[in-house]
């Protein structure tokens, strides 16, 4: 069968090549997966079967349920500030599918995206396949992963259409702080940009506060704000996010979506409404959790020859810098897969300035984490010794 030429050389990511790798690795200590060890609260699940036992089986909207809609408009009111409608928000099929249509609605072909690199990977794709020009702005570890508003501005070009900011960072677990962001958002008025604002892992922030972008002065208007249940209520296989943003670009990106989704499942969105109205105590219990992990194996690391890793602020993962193990981020993952039964993601996965780290995912329980540390610190002292 003949591909056509957007995707005929389209090969496998680096990050797919490592999962595949370690899924062939027994006894395999797996801190590569970004995805919480918690099952879905009991509770949550009821209410995704009362719900189907009532009826609720059948298409839901397009734009999601209403009463889900209203709750995530007051969920993110009560917590950050930001007044959305429920016309201004659109339920997706998981956070992933936002950017997608989001670019899919502003891009012309040549059309350029800053990218605060590292950054989730994805997004380097779903620019590229939808027309865009992605423009990266490395950030720096000795920014604490955070991005420079000057450094934004001087990649800005008159094709630049859309910025997109992560806060908490997945790979770095970087927090932007308010003085920066507001210096961002006074780059994104200059110069007329649309902003991508991923705020996927806003629950989980163990220093500093989340800002939400849009709720700074001038930016709701030119902001789409992504949400997600996957990572907050740990409800990954549940497929479903939300997109908050102007009335007139949720509207083209719900129409877009009707030929690729059509809708969320109808269960699943009573589910997250349940989730929204009753879980913040379990939110509180599990980034306590989370904390206590990171910090563990943080500490941990920086213990270890050769590595060196920052203090977390937020989300469930570590970069750590690697450089001095004197091998490349990629070489690295493929000898501690081999030598230590460990899996870990090459930095390069997250952009060119991601290289000279690794990407640790710590939702792994304790037990499990104290073990892929003896690992690697054992191969480590093994081959720097």
């Amino acid at each position: 069968m003949k591909m056509s030429k957007r995707f005929s050389s389209l090969q496998p990511s680096l990050m797919l090549k490592i999962f595949q790798a370690a899924a062939k690795v027994e006894d395999l200590s797996n801190l590569g997966i970004g995805e919480p060890d918690f099952d879905t609260e009991p509770d949550i699940i009821e209410a995704a079967t009362k719900a189907g036992m009532e009826g609720f089986t059948h298409y839901p909207p397009v734009q999601g349920y209403l009463d889900l809609r209203k709750e995530i408009c007051r969920y993110w009111s009560k917590k950050y500030g930001l007044q959305a409608d429920p016309e201004e928000i659109f339920i997706t099929c998981g956070g992933i599918q936002c950017p997608d249509l989001l670019f899919q609605a502003l891009l012309d072909p040549g059309d350029e995206v800053i990218l605060t690199e590292p950054c989730f990977t994805a997004y380097f794709q779903q620019v590229e396949y939808n027309g865009g020009k992605v423009v990266p702005v490395p950030c720096h570890e000795k920014n604490g992963f955070a991005p420079s508003a000057e450094d934004i501005e001087k990649a800005i070009s008159p094709r630049t259409k859309v910025l997109m900011l992560n806060s908490p960072s997945n790979p770095t677990g970087a927090v932007i702080d308010r003085k920066t962001m507001e210096q961002i958002a006074r780059v994104a008025e200059r110069h007329d940009l649309f902003v991508l604002s991923d705020e996927v892992y806003e629950s989980i922030l163990f220093e500093g506060k989340h800002i939400s972008f849009a709720t700074l002065p001038g930016m709701k208007e030119r902001t789409l704000t992504v949400g997600s249940f996957s990572k907050s209520h740990a409800m990954t296989g549940w497929r479903i996010g939300y997109a908050i943003g102007p009335r007139d670009v949720i509207r083209v990106m719900v129409t877009l979506s009707i030929v690729k989704t059509f809708s969320v499942n109808t269960m699943a969105q009573k589910a997250a409404l349940y989730a929204l109205k009753t879980q913040d105590q379990k939110i509180r219990e599990r980034n306590e959790i989370y904390r206590e992990r990171v910090n563990y194996v943080a500490g941990r690391l920086n213990r270890m020859p050769g590595i060196t890793c920052l203090k977390p602020m937020g989300s469930f993962y570590l970069f750590p810098n690697i450089t001095g193990t004197g091998m490349a981020s990629e070489e690295f993952c493929w000898w501690l897969l081999e030598e230590a039964k460990v899996a870990v993601i090459p930095g390069i996965c997250f952009g060119e300035s991601g290289e000279g780290y690794v990407r640790i995912s710590c939702a792994l329980s304790m037990d499990k984490l104290a073990r892929a540390m003896d690992r690697m610190e054992e191969a480590l002292r093994k081959r720097l010794r």
